[in-house]
């Protein structure tokens, strides 16, 4: 298929990113409905099932060389510290010590744009690098760490984002906390003046959520190997190519001469986007040494140093007539970046959900001696859903109106900035669907329920993109025995990326799924694919896998064709065999065909294509809560989450419903429960394991019932995919704070809702 070269612009959470890409030339034939396909759509059970339940699955925990060795970080014990000294000559004494990287002998390499080096030796956080010990074991590793005699001297620090804001606060760079460069950002449309005075009923209220710990199953870490001059990594990450180019870049060697490998995944949700200085420290000591290295966080180390879901401080004014139109609304928010840049914004659901002609936001990053700030799962989103929904449910109650009809009241088709269309837009179904499912007609005015223990139900809308982007390439190889190996430079971060790429490949080539191999996650073997993250791979992967399929499909017709001297319009594909449309006899199967076309192996490979650019391209979805509030404990218990949404079409039912069942969980427990906890005094953190960090158990994880209004966009690529990772999350806690309000009739603005805070809240109340 012939291809042209486009420059491809999207966003990834707050970025804007332009690559050049590769696109098909034309638009492919439409992936026919669901209902029309045998596969694609149903419930398949995951094809990499079997290896993970039995622990065949090859996590790059489990890489392992004959004459490995461990490295273990040695970390900061304080906030903010400068390092006077470090004498490591006990700990290399120490029997099966190899190497020890410090500030005084490792590279100069910088870090965090030029914030930080491999090793500072200024420390400003607990769990900032001091020195990596490598040995002959991991016990050895961690007893030698324990002998690095370090010397600080402690500084003045600040863990607070409000208290690292004031002019007498102890000053991480010796300037402003909030940096200069990108340090605030501004968006405006409309006045918002003139959009106050015009409305009537005016709300200014003020919510904070806390940092959130991603911790994953699977912990960071890295296993690096030399070969000559070649590194090869295996690294635990959403995105090989972006960890290679990373690596490569910071040991100044060409990316040829960097190969990152990803198998298998036990969770990755943002922070894994970016290369860890462990992959480099290893990469540099194992140079050293002529020896594998192998760098594996532990779980300590996951809750001060590999990245968190900052905080958030918001202040929202929002305007209303009395028929419920949206006049104005305002934000000031701000997030604790933690000791090095990152991003903190939570402004898009109030500049894009609802339609307001009047919008001003103003949001600021701040520096703290805490662990820096990654992307998780819906970065701002879900901490600007949770603010943005709230407001509106106090709104809706002034002017005395549903919130359901509240929010369908403000509902808009077009793209409040671009002013363009969605590619599709389904949120009134969802609404009406969600609904009927949760019961909405029984919701009772907030506090009227009666006893003890009261029942609410509440509701929160989400928007978010996940439309994909080019580039990704896919090449699909069929065998002379009619097996067909897939070969992506994608990731599986546990979400079922192997089993939608074989349930494609097997819907258009009409062959068994088994017959299918899928290899992804390795820099040298696979065409490039972008990171995974932003609900981004299965729009992005999918259509190009199609595109790879489709031209099997067309070279093995066009062949059989030659073979059977029949013209192309006279034959037909099914089953993985060609034949005579109007003589069934007549036929050739694929392996056959590809023995008298004297290929050893039938090859193609496929793009994703352009996205349009007279369309915005987002996701939409509401959820609704069901809840009951224990006005004697302040327990909540979820009963039900529904959610219903627009999120193009259904790759697999079966995976489609686990993503969601994990997004609401993680939602319910942000909502609830989850929290680091700093000591104010120390600035030490003390939820640094799963015992006291809390999370759901299956004690806490309600009902859940998911429901999807859409069959596809075909808009926004020939398969009509969009992502569902993000969706997932968005609005659950938003949901739950609104159900908790419909209970006992006062307001939290606070998350985590726990059950000091509602008995606060009700007795404050009277």
């Amino acid at each position: 298929m012939s291809r042209k070269i486009i420059k491809s612009k999207t966003y990834l959470y707050d970025e804007k990113i332009e690559t050049i890409a590769e696109v098909p030339e034309k638009d492919l034939e439409l992936l026919p409905l669901n209902k029309d396909l045998k596969i694609i759509g149903k419930k398949i059970p995951r094809v990499d099932a079997e290896e993970k339940v039995t622990g065949t699955a090859v996590y790059t925990f489990d890489k392992i060389f004959t004459n490995i060795a461990y490295g273990k970080t040695l970390r900061s014990p304080y906030p903010f510290a400068k390092i006077e000294s470090i004498e490591t000559s006990k700990a290399e004494k120490l029997k099966g010590v190899l190497k020890i990287l410090t500030y005084k002998n490792a590279p100069d390499i910088r870090w965090y744009g030029d914030y930080s080096k491999l090793f500072d030796q200024t420390v400003r956080y607990e769990g900032d690098e001091v020195a990596l010990i490598v040995a002959e074991t991991q016990d050895i590793a961690e007893k030698a760490a324990s002998l690095v005699d370090v010397k600080y001297k402690e500084l003045d620090f600040v863990t607070d984002t409000i208290e690292a804001i004031k002019d007498d606060a102890p000053k991480i760079y010796k300037r402003s906390n909030i940096p200069e460069i990108r340090g605030h950002a501004h968006y405006s449309r409309g006045n918002f003046e003139d959009g106050i005075k015009s409305a009537d009923i005016v709300l200014e209220r003020e919510y904070s959520t806390q940092v959130a710990i991603q911790n994953p199953t699977e912990p960071h870490g890295s296993v690096v190997k030399w070969e000559d001059d070649q590194l090869i990594v295996w690294d635990s990450t959403q995105g090989v190519f972006s960890i290679r180019d990373i690596i490569a870049g910071s040991l100044n060697i060409p990316e040829s001469k960097v190969r990152v490998i990803k198998e298998y995944m036990g969770g990755g949700f943002g922070a894994k986007l970016e290369a860890g200085k462990y992959s480099v420290m290893a990469a540099i000591a194992s140079k050293e040494i002529k020896r594998p290295v192998k760098v594996i966080l532990d779980r300590e180390e996951m809750n001060l140093a590999v990245g968190n879901r900052p905080d958030s401080h918001q202040k929202i004014k929002a305007a209303a007539k009395k028929d419920g139109t949206l006049t104005a609304m305002s934000l000031i928010n701000y997030g604790a970046m933690g000791a090095y840049p990152a991003g903190t914004g939570v402004h898009w659901p109030l500049r894009s959900l609802y339609k307001c002609d009047n919008v001003e936001t103003n949001e600021y990053r701040v520096f703290t001696n805490t662990g820096r700030a990654r992307p998780f799962r819906a970065p701002g989103h879900v901490q600007g859903t949770f603010a943005l929904e709230s407001i509106l449910d106090d709104l809706a109650e002034k002017i005395n109106m549903n919130p359901l009809d509240f929010r369908i009241k403000n509902f808009t088709p077009i793209d409040q900035d671009s002013k363009r269309p969605y590619t599709s837009k389904k949120l009134i179904e969802a609404y009406k669907a969600g609904a009927k499912a949760i019961k909405w007609e029984s919701r009772k005015p907030a506090g009227s329920s009666g006893g003890i223990v009261k029942r609410g139900l509440g509701l929160a809308s989400q928007i978010w993109w996940g439309g994909g982007f080019p580039p990704a390439y896919a090449t699909v190889k069929m065998n002379r025995d009619g097996s067909v190996q897939v070969l992506c430079g994608t990731q599986d971060l546990g979400t079922g990326t192997y089993t939608f790429i074989s349930q494609i490949t097997a819907e258009v080539l009409e062959i068994p799924m088994d017959t299918i191999d899928v290899l992804i996650g390795d820099t040298q073997a696979t065409p490039y694919a972008p990171s995974s993250g932003g609900s981004t791979t299965a729009p992005s992967v999918s259509p190009a896998v199609y595109d790879a399929a489709l031209q099997i499909k067309e070279k093995l017709i066009a062949s059989a064709s030659a073979v059977l001297n029949i013209p192309k319009e006279e034959l037909t594909y099914s089953n993985g065999k060609i034949f005579e449309t109007k003589n069934e006899s007549n036929s050739i199967t694929n392996p056959k065909l590809i023995r008298k076309m004297r290929e050893r192996v039938l090859i193609a490979t496929g793009a994703r294509n352009q996205n349009t650019d007279k369309y915005a391209i987002n996701t939409f979805g509401v959820q609704f809560a069901d809840v009951e509030v224990n006005t004697l404990t302040g327990k909540v218990k979820v009963n039900k989450i529904v959610a219903a949404h627009d999120i193009g079409r259904t790759l697999n039912r079966l995976t489609l419903e686990n993503q969601f069942h994990g997004g609401i969980i993680m939602g319910l427990s942000f909502a609830l429960m989850d929290e680091r906890v700093i000591d104010e005094y120390t600035g030490k953190v003390l939820t640094t394991n799963y015992r006291d960090y809390k999370m759901p158990t299956i004690k806490e994880t309600p009902e859940i019932e998911v429901i999807i209004v859409s069959e596809n966009d075909p808009l926004v690529s020939a398969t009509g995919v969009k992502g569902i990772g993000e969706p997932a999350i968005i609005p659950t806690p938003g949901a739950i704070a609104n159900a908790v309000y419909n209970a006992i009739g006062v307001r939290i603005n606070s998350l985590p809702i726990t059950p000091d805070k509602i008995l606060t809240a009700l007795n404050s109340r009277g």
